[in-house]
C-alpha cells in the first residue's frame, strides 16, 4: 500500500516536472514554436481548400501553391487597402482638431461647481510646488558676492556622419525584418504540412507506439475535425461580424467604415478584449469627425447589440459544442499564451488549448487537462446531488433535482439521480467516511425532496381513488425506506394503490403487513449491505403469509436480474427487480388483469399468483425470462 502511494506521488511529480520543462521549452524556443503553431493552424484552415482543388483534378503541389498564392494576394491587397486608409486618416488629423477640442472641453467640469473649484485648487497647488525648485535654482545661480551669474545653457550639437543607401534601407526595413522573417518561416512550414500531411499523420501515429494506434487515430481525427470546423466557423463568424459592423458604421456615414469593419473582424480573434479594442478606434474617429457624443454612443450601442447576439446566440449555436472548452478555460488560456508568446499567443490561445484538452482526453497521464479545460460536467448529476448534500446545501440539491425533472420523468429522476446518490451515501456511511449527523441530514433532505416531488407530479385524484393493496417494505436501512417511498409514488402515478412502511423491527413490520391485508409486498433493498437482511425478511414474510405475492427490489445490482436471483438463492420471491421500471413491470404482470381488480372495483374473483410454495420456483423461472427481455 505504501509502495503504491509512493509510486503515485512519483508519477505526479514526474508529470509536473515534464509540464514545467514543456513550458520552459515553449518560452525559450518561441522563435521556432510560434511559426510552427501558426503553420499548423493555417494548415487546418486551408486543408479543405486544398482538398477541394485536388478533387478538381489538381495535383497536390499545384493545389497548395494556388491556395498559398491566393492567401498571399488576399493578405497583400487587404494590407495595401488598410495602409492607404490609415495614411488618409493621418492626413486629415488637422481637420479633426476643432471637434476634438470641443469634445475635450465638454469633459471639463464647470468652474462654478464643486468639482471645478477643487480642480482649480489642485492646479494652483501644483503651480506653487513647481515654483519652489525654480526659486531655489535662482538663488543658487548667484555667486558668493550676490552677483547673479548667467544661467543660459551652453548649446551642444552632436552631428552624425552622413549615411549611405544600405544604412537607410536597414533603418527603413528594420522594424519589418522580424515579422517578415516569421511570415516566411510560416509560409514554408504551412506548405510543407499541406503537401506532406498524410506522411506527418502516419509518423505521429507511429510515434505513439504500436499498441496505441487506435488511440492516436482517434486523437488525430478528433483534433482535425474539431480544429478545422472551429477555425472555419470562427472565420465565417468574424467575417460576418466585420461586415455588419462596417455596414452599421457606413450607415452612420463614418469615414473609413471598411477599415473599421476589417479591424473588428481581425481583432475578434483575440478573446474578450479584441472587440473592445476594435470599437475604441471608430469611437475616437466619431468624436473627431462629428460634433457631440451622439455618433460615438451609437457606435457603442452597435457594438453591444452585435456582440451580445453573436456571443450568446450565434456562436453557441454554431460551434459552442465543437471546441469543448469552458469559458473560464478560454480566459485562462488567453492569459497564459499571451504571457508566453505575446500577441500571437493571444490569437492562437483557443486552438492550442483545444489540442491540450484533446491530449488530456486520450493520454491517461494528462487527464487532468480535460477536467480543467473541458466544458463537460466533471460531476455526474447523482454525484453533484450527493456532493451538495454532503455540503449540507439542501436548496441547491433541490434545484438539481428540479432541473433534472424538467428533462426526465419522475421515474428516470429517481433511477438516475436519487437512488445512485443514496447508494454513494450508504457506501460512505458503512465505511465511516461520513459522520452520523451528515448521514441523517442526507436522509432527511432526500425525504423532503421526495415529498415535494410527489406534490408536484402526482395526480391527487389517482392517489385517493383506489384502495391500498401494495406495501413497500424496507429491508434494513433508511435508504431502503426512501427508495420504497419513491416506488410507492411511481405505483400511485401508474394508478395502483400503494404505500410504504417506515423502517422498524421485523416483528413490527410483519404486524403492519398483516393488519393492512395487502396482496403484494415489495421488499426494498439497496445492495450490497441490505441483501442478507432482505433474504431473511423475505423468508419471514413467506412463512407467515403463504399467499402473499412478494417482489424483491435489489436496486442497482451489478449484473442485472439474473445475478440478483443467483445472489438471493431463495424461492420465497415471486419476482426480482433491479430498477423501478422493472418493479412496475412486475406489478402490472402480477396484478393482472389490471389495476381495477387490484383496487377492489371488480367482483373480487381475482386469483393470487402464488397458490402455495410449490409453484414459487416456476414463477421465478418465468420472472427470469421476463427480466431478461426487460433488460435487453
Amino acid at each position: 500500500m505504501v509502495r503504491s502511494s509512493n509510486s503515485t506521488t512519483s508519477s505526479k511529480s514526474s508529470i509536473l516536472i515534464a509540464l514545467a520543462l514543456a513550458v520552459a521549452s515553449l518560452y525559450f524556443g518561441r522563435q521556432i514554436f510560434v511559426p510552427l503553431a501558426l503553420a499548423l493552424v493555417l494548415s487546418f484552415l486551408l486543408t479543405p481548400l486544398v482538398g477541394l482543388l485536388e478533387r478538381a483534378r489538381f495535383g497536390r503541389v499545384p493545389a497548395v501553391v494556388v491556395v498559398l498564392i491566393f492567401c498571399f494576394a488576399l493578405t497583400a491587397g487587404t494590407a495595401w487597402e488598410v495602409a492607404g486608409q490609415l495614411l488618409d486618416i493621418t492626413g486629415h488629423i488637422r481637420d479633426y482638431k476643432i471637434n476634438l477640442e470641443q469634445t475635450l472641453r465638454s469633459l471639463r467640469p464647470p468652474a462654478s461647481g464643486a468639482l471645478g473649484q477643487a480642480t482649480a485648487t489642485v492646479r494652483e497647488l501644483n503651480k506653487e510646488l513647481a515654483a519652489v525648485p525654480g526659486q531655489a535654482a535662482a538663488h543658487a545661480a548667484n555667486d558668493a558676492n550676490g552677483t547673479p551669474r548667467p544661467t543660459h545653457p551652453v548649446p551642444v550639437q552632436v552631428t552624425a556622419p552622413p549615411s549611405n543607401l544600405v544604412q537607410d534601407l536597414r533603418a527603413l526595413l528594420g522594424p519589418l525584418a522580424g515579422p517578415a522573417e516569421t511570415a516566411a518561416i510560416v509560409v514554408i512550414f504551412t506548405a510543407f504540412i499541406l503537401i506532406k500531411r498524410e506522411d506527418l499523420r502516419n509518423r505521429l501515429i507511429r510515434l505513439g507506439g504500436q499498441g496505441q494506434m487506435r488511440v492516436m487515430t482517434q486523437a488525430l481525427d478528433d483534433a482535425s475535425q474539431r480544429l478545422s470546423r472551429y477555425l472555419l466557423l470562427q472565420f465565417l463568424v468574424n467575417a460576418g461580424y466585420g461586415v455588419l459592423f462596417g455596414l452599421g458604421l457606413s450607415i452612420m456615414r463614418l469615414p473609413h467604415a471598411l477599415l473599421w469593419g476589417l479591424l473588428a473582424a481581425l481583432l475578434r480573434l483575440v478573446p474578450y478584449i479584441g472587440t473592445l479594442i476594435a470599437t475604441a478606434f471608430p469611437v475616437a474617429m466619431a468624436l473627431a469627425v462629428f460634433p457631440g457624443w451622439t455618433h460615438a454612443l451609437l457606435i457603442v450601442a452597435l457594438y453591444l447589440v452585435l456582440d451580445l447576439i453573436i456571443a450568446n446566440v450565434v456562436e453557441p449555436w454554431l460551434y459552442g459544442t465543437h471546441t469543448g472548452m469552458s469559458s473560464l478555460a478560454i480566459l485562462l488560456a488567453a492569459v497564459f499564451w499571451a504571457m508566453l508568446w505575446g500577441p500571437v499567443g493571444l490569437i492562437l490561445s483557443t486552438p492550442l488549448t483545444v489540442c491540450l484538452m484533446l491530449a488530456g482526453r486520450y493520454v491517461p497521464q494528462l487527464s487532468f487537462l480535460e477536467i480543467l479545460l473541458g466544458d463537460e460536467p466533471v460531476l455526474t448529476p447523482q454525484e453533484h446531488f450527493y456532493q451538495r448534500l454532503l455540503a449540507m446545501d439542501q436548496d441547491e440539491a433541490r434545484n438539481i433535482a428540479e432541473t433534472q425533472l424538467q428533462e426526465k420523468s419522475l421515474e428516470s429522476l429517481y433511477e438516475t439521480v436519487l437512488i445512485p446518490a443514496l447508494r454513494l451515501a450508504e457506501e460512505d456511511r458503512h465505511t465511516g467516511a461520513i459522520e452520523e449527523r451528515t448521514s441523517a441530514f442526507i436522509s432527511q433532505s432526500t425525504r423532503e425532496i421526495i415529498d415535494d416531488l410527489e406534490d408536484r407530479t402526482l395526480r391527487q385524484d389517482t392517489i385517493t381513488r383506489r384502495g391500498t393493496d401494495i406495501i413497500c417494505v424496507p429491508a434494513r436501512d433508511e435508504a431502503d425506506e426512501l427508495i420504497g417511498m419513491m416506488l410507492s409514488q411511481i405505483l400511485r402515478q401508474a394508478g395502483y394503490g400503494a404505500t410504504y412502511l417506515a423502517i422498524g423491527t421485523v416483528d413490527d413490520m410483519l404486524g403492519q403487513v398483516e393488519r393492512g391485508g395487502f396482496r403484494i409486498a415489495f421488499l426494498s433493498a439497496l445492495p450490497p449491505f441490505a441483501v442478507g437482511q432482505a433474504r431473511s425478511l423475505c423468508k419471514g414474510l413467506r412463512a407467515r403469509f403463504p399467499k402473499l405475492v412478494i417482489v424483491m427490489g435489489l436496486w442497482e445490482f451489478e449484473g442485472g436480474v439474473l445475478k440478483a436471483q443467483e445472489r438471493l438463492a431463495s424461492s420465497c420471491v415471486n419476482a426480482v427487480a433491479t430498477t423501478l421500471a422493472e418493479g412496475l413491470l412486475h406489478v402490472r404482470r402480477l396484478s393482472a388483469p389490471g389495476p381495477a381488480e387490484l383496487s377492489g372495483k371488480s367482483s373480487g374473483k381475482s386469483k393470487t399468483v402464488a397458490e402455495n410454495d410449490d409453484t414459487d420456483q416456476d414463477e421465478n423461472d418465468q420472472t427470469g425470462s421476463l427480466q431478461g427481455k426487460a433488460a435487453s
